[in-house]
């Protein structure tokens, strides 16, 4: 089984600046794809942004140029860095990581609360 803790999240002004962090720990040889959703209220969860093993990386077009991911993979890490954060950007965050044990298998972190208000 593979536990994903999260930290970073809180309150932070518009066109301010956050850093959300997450550790992947198990028996993990390796890790195919890590990446951040959010679920905003009475929304559905989406993906903000993903990375691959290679360093491959996606973003939500709502995101794009904002935010930036990285990932250690020796570490199993993934780090997501969110740069002129807007109200919208408001939301439960989600660490999750896919094919660890199989392509199919998925795991996600228990969520941090990031809360963009003046």
């Amino acid at each position: 089984q593979v536990q994903l803790v999260e930290s970073g999240g809180g309150l932070v002004q518009p066109g301010g600046s956050q850093r959300l962090s997450c550790a992947a720990s198990g028996s993990i040889f390796r890790i195919n794809v890590m990446g951040w959703y959010r679920q905003a209220p009475g929304k559905e969860r989406e993906l903000v942004a993903d990375i691959t093993s290679s360093g491959s990386t996606s973003y939500a077009d709502s995101v794009k140029g904002r935010f930036t991911i990285s990932r250690d993979n020796p570490k199993n890490t993934v780090s997501l860095k969110m740069n002129s954060l807007k109200p919208e950007d408001t939301a439960v965050y989600y660490c999750n990581v896919a094919g660890v044990y199989s392509m199919s298998d998925q795991y996600w972190g228990q969520g941090t609360q990031v809360t963009v208000s003046s």
